[in-house]
């Protein structure tokens, strides 16, 4: 495709990005392509393939810090951490099969997007393990952000300025992040039919006990059917769901203690390893719990205890719960557009959180704000900050609110 921009190198990639800043020529950035179809429709004359920066060209198992091209894939980082009992800590989703890519997704695309798993509530998001890397801007400038050690801040943050962009502010080269040492064993916790508001204050009586729980979720009956989980699957009943991990000892006592201060709110079933660590991956990904691509899919970030309202008010969703009922990912079948206005009201009505469209056809995508649109201030600070970076507004021009 004679659209399709590729370059080889860093220098390549400068080169390529100031040229197109010159002639103002857009360009769509990708590195794997797994994340195309989540956000705004990008209207761009080229398509600015970043696939050549792949493999990991520094890893420091004792300085816990891993350094890789911007596309290398997540499986692949995720494999030699696991060889060295390490992990990635934000636990990055891989939204492949989610959104119908069949790639798995990279390292910059999980930071660009900001993503993170079961693990942020207790560990953060991408962005609080992203250390530094090197970039491109739209500007056709070479700048280098943030350093291989955890504090190195001097300045604006560009790390966290650039995680969550969207590949709007700048093209990933390099990504650099710290790992962290993996649990040696984990064990879930399940709570059997229980409805959406027993479980979030279940949830919330767990994350507030002293047993260090690293994972939160909810699975109403509908959606637990799909697990791959036995104990989960064949259970005909919601599932509460909260894991605990570290050593061996530790986990048992523990999890032995969080049984008995919740078993008074319902029948309780433990899962051991790969069973635990299976449906923590399907909380994860999404996709084997949520997987009908005709349904538009909706991530709400709301305070847990505002969840339970939200939901009662669109009784057609479908839906789980995770970070404890803070996280929401609802799918819906018939009215996209109105769904849209409904949901963001009724998150307003609560006071605070945001509605991101994560799956839906591109008519929609182009149709409504696949972001929640930022009040004012943001926006005018999201117009200065596109100013610096990429005055042209050639690099994935409109992909998260159009101007940006």
């Amino acid at each position: 495709m004679n659209d399709v921009l590729r370059p080889q190198t860093l220098d390549q990639l400068r080169d390529t990005v100031a040229a197109a800043a010159s002639s103002s020529t857009t360009l769509e950035v990708a590195g794997r392509g797994s994340k195309r179809g989540f956000g705004r429709p990008v209207q761009a004359a080229r398509l600015l393939d970043l696939s050549a920066f792949t493999g990991v060209r520094e890893y420091e198992p004792a300085e816990l810090v891993l350094t890789a091209g911007a596309a290398t894939p997540l499986v692949e980082i995720e494999a030699l951490l696991a060889s060295k009992g390490q992990m990635l800590g934000f636990e990055p989703p891989d939204f492949g099969a989610l959104l119908g890519a069949g790639e798995a997704g990279s390292l910059g695309g999980a930071i660009a997007a900001n993503l993170a798993g079961p693990r942020r509530i207790k560990l953060g998001a991408a962005r609080d393990h992203f250390l530094g890397g090197v970039f491109v801007g739209g500007n056709g400038l070479l700048f280098k952000a943030g350093g291989k050690v955890v504090k190195n801040v001097t300045g604006y943050d560009l790390c966290k300025l650039i995680a969550g962009s969207f590949g709007t502010l700048a093209a990933m080269e390099e990504v650099t992040v710290k790992v962290l040492p993996a649990p040696a064993k984990q064990r879930t916790v399940l709570l059997f039919a229980l409805n959406t508001v027993e479980a979030v204050a279940a949830l919330t009586q767990g994350l507030n006990s002293p047993h260090e729980v690293s994972g939160a979720a909810y699975l109403p009956a509908p959606v637990a059917a799909r697990s791959g989980v036995d104990y989960v699957r064949r259970s005909g009943a919601s599932v509460t769901a909260l894991r605990l991990e570290g050593t061996a000892l530790s986990v048992e006592a523990r999890c032995k203690a969080l049984c008995g201060q919740l078993s008074h709110l319902a029948a309780i079933e433990e899962l051991h390893s790969m069973n635990s660590a299976r449906l923590w991956r399907e909380i994860r990904d999404v996709a084997p719990l949520l997987p009908d691509p005709h349904k538009t899919l909706w991530r709400v970030s709301v305070p847990p205890t505002t969840g339970p309202t939200i939901l009662a008010r669109f009784p057609e969703a479908e839906f789980y719960a995770d970070w404890a009922g803070g996280l929401l990912w609802m799918a819906v079948q018939e009215k996209a557009e109105e769904i849209a206005t409904e949901l963001r009201a009724a998150i307003a009505a609560q006071g605070t959180g945001h509605a991101t469209l994560v799956r839906g056809p591109l008519p929609l995508r182009a149709a409504i704000p696949v972001f929640q649109p930022p009040d004012p201030a943001v926006a005018a600070l999201s117009q200065r900050i596109k100013d610096q970076f990429d005055p042209a507004r050639i690099l994935n021009p409109g992909r998260m609110y159009a101007g940006v």
